[in-house]
């Protein structure tokens, strides 16, 4: 009880600024939660989708391989059923990897959604709390001027501690969603690597071995 207390009294002396850095601090938070779940699942959808397809790839049956693509909800799967469509029409290397390519930059957008919101968040509390603690200074010290000479020092020790309070609430929104915002576009830099590794091996399977007319039919799985 002590600590909700110190918790409680801290917000309410931290004045009118504490409020926008409360609403900051919620909207990272959902965006950060959002990007968490949607960036683990592509991961996880994409590792089961390869695991799946790359024995297609290596039979050369490449229909069935458009059927698994084309059901499956993974980024991997678009990137893939672009490749398989390329492959299907030409057999450059060259001409598959750029429709590869192609659809990996209309992925992009999508992983990196709202992620760059979080270091905007950041700064802004930071700037919020150095704010509010400016505004509260300016309240002090126009307070103590025409306060009893006696009483200043001690008015003014007790404002300033009041105004620091919204930096440091700032600080601890700020620290926080700038730590997940590194976590999140780490986490995105690697879901990219591991399209561009999967494009990679598709492309060295795809281009090392002949295309039988069965196996490029859509209903010759195997």
């Amino acid at each position: 009880m002590g600590a909700y207390s110190t918790i409680v009294r801290f917000f309410q002396e931290g004045g009118i600024f504490m409020y926008p850095i409360v609403l900051v601090l919620g909207l990272g938070l959902s965006i950060a939660l959002e990007r968490w779940i949607f960036l683990t699942t592509t991961t996880v959808k994409n590792k089961v989708l390869w695991s799946k397809l790359t024995p297609f790839l290596k039979a050369g049956n490449y229909g069935g391989a458009v059927q698994l693509t084309t059901k499956s909800k993974a980024l991997l799967a678009q990137i893939m059923t672009y490749g398989l469509n390329r492959v299907r029409l030409a057999r450059r290397r060259e001409d598959v990897e750029a429709a590869m390519e192609e659809s990996l930059m209309e992925i992009m957008p999508r992983l990196e959604k709202r992620t760059h919101y979080l270091a905007t968040f950041a700064n802004m509390a930071t700037m919020l709390g150095l704010l509010g603690t400016i505004i509260g200074l300016i309240n002090a010290f126009t307070a103590v001027s025409n306060a009893n000479p006696a009483e200043k020092a001690d008015l003014l020790s007790a404002s300033i501690s009041v105004a620091m309070n919204t930096t440091a609430f700032g600080l601890i929104v700020a620290i926080p969603l700038s730590l997940v915002h590194s976590v999140l576009q780490t986490k995105t830099t690697e879901i990219v690597d591991s399209l561009e590794m999967a494009s990679v091996k598709f492309l060295n399977t795809v281009t090392d071995r002949p295309v039988s007319p069965d196996a490029a039919k859509p209903g010759s799985a195997r």
